[in-house]
């Protein structure tokens, strides 16, 4: 129990019998007090003013905050302060505020985040212009998620960025940063809300978040999610359930037992062909028209258990061990939409901007992928403080096993030709012709066991320092079934992944940090063996099995201070990122497995979230790159080259939220997301030009419980190119109206 003052009164406070006086009275009462204290006492006594509020449980100050002060990203639970990176952290007051319910429109409003299309059906995340391994950087409370699959945020507490090298903490991967999503769990309080969005493009969807108090250290969470919309064509169909047992909570012994499944089933539009002017890449279509076929599709399909055991020592040792097991399915076939030759124009002339209309033939060639894995985990994390030789200690140390076993083939179209279709007539209802068949799927499984310990000494009251190191061992198996001869390679990596801090903090709401770190790619990382190789002995694709890692390195120095009476946080950081040893496995050449190439970035980071004032919230991260170079690589061809600024690492990036509560009923939002010129991968002769989009939102609340949001997303309807590759990109998401109703009981 604390005191404290709440300027305004809550919704979900008020619900849950949180004890809130307006700004007035509270300021009203102060003054009686001092005016009590410093004056004759009169002959009516005044009585005196007390306010008590009830600590929230973390789980709802997600709800009610665009502000995180502590994080699991680091292993274990730590301050955000104690962690010498920056971190972005955006919550679930976020996440629900923009209505953000695809991942990557998460991943999207992250300053730093760039995105590739195309290559194997999903887009290949970039994080500081640097590859986060198709999806390989992203993970699920601290452990490894599944590659290659569609997620979304129904289940999702918070979504948290460790930006820079990060393999002592998750391993393999991780040399930009790498992506947690962080579950919702089960709380001790009786808690359920239900949402309904209606919105443009046909969508419904409603979502459930019932958290049920079983018992006095038990209790029950359900997140359920349901979704529908039809965008002139390009679809979507999501279900997901998300069921967690907690019990013990607070206990030496705590338990929980949880399982998730997500299915989805859509029409995807794959991309749209571009003009360019001038070298600059001009979007050519709207954004919401579809053009691929009505037969196209793609169906997912994610489903693990998970089970955790925490054993606590004391109040500052304990040992948590989790056991998670999941299956994961991906089918894609979709339509790659280019313009047709001049020969099969109305007019025979080449596609330009000017003689572009409604006539204009588009072809259509087929473009299919499909995956399955099945994923194990175990990993057990031990957390102490300790006394020793006259230091503070903070200890962290544990084993990470994985188990991976994938079966995939990048280019399962079907074959055979597809009908073309007109500019003025999208969503024309054409199917393929062809039938599809059954996949030769390639086969790969990976081992990983990992043992890591880090100290985060204070060796002063003012100064820590933080001392981590890693060992990796990583055993793969290969076999190429696509090939006219299967073969089988194996591989296997033995790595150190150190990584080093020191923090200064003068007082309680700065801290001031140095740190480096290292990471490292793997030949067997997660999407290099997905693709239809043919490994023969003495040839170049056989380099590609046989290449030793890439190595990355991150420098990092910057505070983090707590503002506005420690209501707002605010982190600035200097990086230099920088991959030596780096290879190219997107077009293989002679020479293109040899580790001859070297790259780096050197910029800064902003972070800013917390509450201004009682009425104003902010979220603001932005992400500077002044100086990116690929320093070593190859001097010919289209591609980057040596002395380039690297592709997909735009020189500033920037998310914006902001909202103000005008009345106790009405609050205001808008937002800006910021993306400056970058080139496609692979195309060193074009650029995409800078966007910035807008978005805004209006709330009501009809009573402390109920509350209806009305959102509008890219304001302006800016037609943008999102995602590149090196002939083709996908558009931004359009204009988009939703209307969201809200219900606590």
């Amino acid at each position: 129990m604390h005191s404290s003052i709440l300027a305004l009164p809550d919704p979900l406070l008020n619900n849950h019998k949180f004890k809130t006086v307006p700004l007035a009275a509270m300021l009203m009462a102060g003054g009686l007090q001092a005016w009590a204290q410093n004056s004759p006492a009169p002959e009516a006594t005044v009585q005196e003013v007390q306010v008590i509020e009830q600590a929230q449980p973390k789980e709802i100050e997600a709800k009610t905050s665009l502000r995180a002060v502590d994080s699991t990203i680091g292993k274990g639970n730590q301050a955000l302060r104690d962690i010498p990176q920056s971190v972005t952290v955006m919550t679930e007051m976020l996440l629900d505020d923009r209505n953000l319910d695809n991942f990557r429109d998460v991943l999207r409003s992250t300053a730093g985040v760039t995105f590739l299309a195309g290559e194997t059906g999903e887009e290949d995340v970039r994080l500081r212009g640097f590859s986060m391994g198709q999806a390989g950087d992203i993970y699920v409370d601290g452990m490894r998620d599944a590659p290659l699959i569609e997620r979304d945020t129904f289940n999702m507490d918070r979504v948290e960025v460790l930006k820079g090298s990060a393999s002592m903490l998750f391993g393999k991967g991780s040399t930009g940063g790498v992506v947690n999503q962080v579950s919702k769990q089960p709380f001790l309080m009786d808690q359920s809300e239900v949402d309904l969005t209606v919105g443009t493009g046909e969508e419904i969807r409603l979502t459930g978040d019932f958290n049920i108090k079983t018992d006095e250290s038990a209790a029950l969470r359900i997140n359920a999610m349901t979704h529908d919309a039809d965008n002139q064509g390009a679809s979507v169909e999501k279900r997901g359930i998300a069921t967690t047992y907690r019990w013990g909570i607070g206990e030496n012994n705590e338990f929980s037992v949880g399982l998730y499944h997500l299915e989805t089933n859509g029409r995807p539009l794959y991309n749209h062909p571009w003009f360019i002017v001038n070298g600059e890449i001009q979007p050519s279509l709207p954004a919401n028209h579809y053009y691929g076929l009505a037969s196209d599709y793609l169906k997912t399909e994610s489903t693990y258990i998970n089970l955790s055991h925490t054993h606590r020592f004391d109040k500052d040792a304990e040992l948590k061990t989790t056991v998670r097991h999941g299956e994961y399915e991906r089918d894609l076939w979709a339509s790659v939409i280019r313009f047709a030759g001049a020969s099969s124009q109305p007019n025979g002339q080449s596609v330009t901007q000017d003689n572009l209309n409604s006539q204009t033939v588009l072809t259509r060639t087929p473009k299919g992928r499909v995956g399955k894995s099945r994923l194990t985990q175990v990993q057990s994390d031990f957390s102490d403080k300790l006394n020793l030789l006259g230091f503070e200690h903070q200890i962290l140390a544990g084993i990470d096993i994985g188990l991976e076993d994938a079966k995939r083939n990048q280019n399962f179209t079907g074959g055979g030709s597809l009908p073309n279709t007109l500019v003025g007539t999208p969503n024309d209802g054409a199917t393929s012709p062809v039938s599809r068949g059954t996949p030769v799927l390639n086969h790969f499984k990976t081992q990983n066991a990992s043992a890591y310990a880090q100290n985060t000494m204070n060796i002063s009251e003012t100064w820590k320092v933080l001392a981590g190191l890693r060992f990796d061992r990583i055993q793969g198996e290969y076999t190429s079934h696509t090939c006219p001869t299967p073969t089988t390679q194996k591989v296997k990596d033995d790595l150190w992944s150190p990584r080093l801090g020191v923090m200064f903090q003068p007082f309680p709401n700065a801290s001031y940090y140095a740190s480096a770190g290292t990471s490292y790619n793997t030949s067997g990382d997660t999407y290099a063996h997905g693709l239809s190789i043919c490994v023969t002995p003495g040839s170049n694709t056989e380099k590609l099995v046989n290449t030793p890692p890439e190595k990355s390195r991150n420098f990092e120095i910057g505070g983090k201070f707590e503002l506005f009476e420690d209501s707002t946080s605010l982190g600035v950081a200097l990086f230099h990122s920088e991959k030596y040893n780096e290879r190219n496995t997107d077009e293989p050449t002679v020479d293109s497995y040899l580790l001859s190439g070297k790259r780096h970035a050197t910029g800064m980071e902003f972070n800013l979230s917390g509450r201004i004032t009682p009425r104003w919230d902010v979220f603001y991260n932005h992400t500077w790159i002044p100086e990116a170079k690929i320093d070593n690589g190859t001097t010919t061809g289209n591609g980057q080259r040596e002395g380039d600024r690297p592709a997909l690492t735009p020189e500033h990036s920037a998310s914006l939220w902001t909202t103000y509560r005008i009345t106790s009923q009405w609050r205001v939002g808008g937002g800006l997301n910021y993306r400056d010129k970058q080139n496609p991968e692979g195309n060193r002769a074009v650029e995409a030009k800078a966007f910035t989009t807008a978005d805004a939102m209006v709330e009501y609340a009809i009573n402390p419980v109920t509350t209806l949001k009305l959102n509008v997303t890219n304001l302006t309807n800016a037609l943008y190119a999102d995602s590149l590759y090196r002939g083709f990109y996908a558009p931004g998401q359009a204009r988009k109206v939703q209307v969201n109703l809200k219900h606590q009981f």
